[in-house]
């Protein structure tokens, strides 16, 4: 073939003229050596940092910082002149949370996993079309004649296993357990997001009403601290008194510097649960606004009856048993043949050209049929073994199974005990704060007319301020108490969770 094409260029004037120019070889090998030592630079300056005692800073540095630019901020449409309910906030996150974005396309990648382990049922056909030309010097009795082959075809290769006793179904099986799975770890992530979307919600309410508190307690002390100045003016209270008084204002003060702290916190992490910058504003409605609850409806036993039937992440395992199953059928199929089948049928055409002769041509169908059996008469113990690993597997996936369903009783169980605890709680703090309101008033009115002490007023303003306090955080805990034993029972999930 090389000869042809040297016998095709003796005839063209561009090819001699090449030939005359001495430095055109030089200049291609300086080209080629230029762009390989570019690329070896760049090579090098991706090598690692020349000592450990500096951070490394290089030109992949720049790049990376110029994709995390072009990433942006989240995509979410927060409306900061709008009052958010739970539901709402709960609706954007898992519409915006990039987890369930991950989930949901892992759940579409093993789809696609069941896809290809179902197309083993059916056979593969490859096409292929060649094509090419043979140049030689035949040698007949006393000379060398040139001869030309031209070659032409189409080529097609039919695959097919027509029996392999369970193999391809057990893999078929696996693969649609395992789809199951990933969609009850998609709804599992689901569930989390609900939870932490409560979590924060209750936690940024229970800042939010803490801040009224703490304002209010601040009104008490500097209220208290006013009476006493007013008393110390007329000579009825001495200074210690007042300077207790501003010391009281000033813990106050403190204290709500604190919980606004805190507030800022706690909507940095709702804006984050949701799938946001933590800079994001997000207004919520008060706790004054919410009902809270009295008592239970369902016994514990209910309780944890329903998250057996309905917990996503003990669905799961249980997938991963029947996945494990399937597997077991695949491994005891290698123990016996694999029947196959295989065509290649060939449309074929070709010409020649010997020396001296005109063209010849010939065309025709070509191929082949076959069947072939395979049957592994010894591995070793191979088989074996991987069918011991697949039914260890499947002892394994149902101990956790178990396991796992007695971790949710046990969560369960203690969820419904926070929970009661909680509304227990709640009552306590409501009577809490009603006796020290009324303890408060009473000892501030009893020291402006001189029959109490004015340490008596600053340990009653303490208290309700405590009071105060404990009743932001009883009611959320009620509140997260029942937010927790949803997610505990699987009911954060289900649209209309039955009793």
């Amino acid at each position: 073939m090389s000869e042809g094409i040297s016998v095709s260029q003796r005839g063209r004037p561009e090819a001699l003229a090449a030939s005359r120019l001495p430095y055109a070889l030089p200049a291609v090998l300086i080209l080629g050596m230029a762009v390989v030592f570019l690329s070896a630079k760049g090579v090098l300056a991706q090598s690692a940092t020349a000592s450990p005692d500096h951070s490394w800073h290089g030109p992949g540095e720049k790049t990376i910082e110029a994709e995390v630019k072009r990433l942006g901020k989240p995509e979410i449409s927060i409306d900061a002149a709008r009052t958010y309910t739970l539901a709402e906030l709960v609706d954007l996150a898992e519409s915006h949370n990039p987890e369930t974005r991950v989930a949901w396309e892992r759940a579409r990648a093993q789809a696609a996993a069941l896809g290809v382990a179902r197309s083993e049922l059916y056979p593969t056909l490859a096409a292929a079309a060649l094509s090419g030309v043979a140049r030689s010097e035949a040698y007949l009795v006393d000379r060398f004649y040139r001869q030309t082959i031209g070659d032409f075809q189409v080529a097609l290769n039919l695959n097919y296993t027509l029996f392999d006793f369970g193999a391809r179904s057990g893999r078929i099986a696996a693969a649609r357990a395992e789809v199951l799975a990933a969609n009850f770890a998609f709804n599992d992530i689901h569930r989390t997001i609900i939870f932490q979307v409560q979590q924060a919600y209750y936690q940024l309410l229970n800042s939010l009403g803490q801040e009224d508190a703490a304002r209010a307690s601040l009104s008490n002390a500097q209220a208290v601290q006013q009476s006493a100045e007013e008393r110390l003016k007329n000579g009825l209270a001495t200074l210690p008194d007042v300077l207790e008084a501003r010391s009281a204002t000033a813990q106050s003060e403190y204290e709500l510097q604190s919980v606004l702290g805190a507030e800022q916190i706690a909507a940095g992490n709702l804006a984050s649960a949701l799938g946001t910058f933590a800079t994001t504003s997000i207004h919520v409605q008060p706790l004054k606004d919410l009902p809270i609850p009295e008592s239970i409806d369902d016994s514990v036993d209910v309780a944890i009856d329903r998250a057996l039937a309905q917990r996503p992440d003990l669905m799961r395992q249980v997938a991963d048993v029947r996945s494990a199953n399937a597997k077991v059928k695949e491994a005891r199929a290698a123990y016996y043949p694999l029947l196959s089948f295989s065509a290649s049928p060939t449309a074929q055409s070709l010409y020649g050209l010997q020396q001296q002769f005109p063209w010849g041509h010939t065309a025709g169908l070509t191929g082949a049929l076959a069947f072939s059996l395979n049957w592994t008469v010894f591995d070793g113990g191979a088989r074996k073994n991987r069918l011991a690993q697949a039914e260890a597997n499947v002892h394994s996936t149902e101990a956790q199974v178990n396991a796992s369903r007695n971790q949710i009783a046990n969560e369960v169980w203690a969820a419904y005990s926070n929970l009661n605890t909680a509304l227990r709680q709640r009552q306590a703090a409501t009577a809490l704060l009603e006796a020290a309101s009324r303890s408060y008033d009473a000892a501030l009115e009893s020291y402006n007319y001189g029959l109490r002490n004015f340490l008596d007023v600053i340990a009653a303003q303490r208290t309700l301020a405590q009071a105060r306090s404990t009743d932001v955080l009883a009611r959320t805990q009620v509140l997260t108490a029942l937010a927790d034993l949803a997610f505990r029972s699987g009911d954060s999930i289900v649209r209309n969770p039955k009793p």
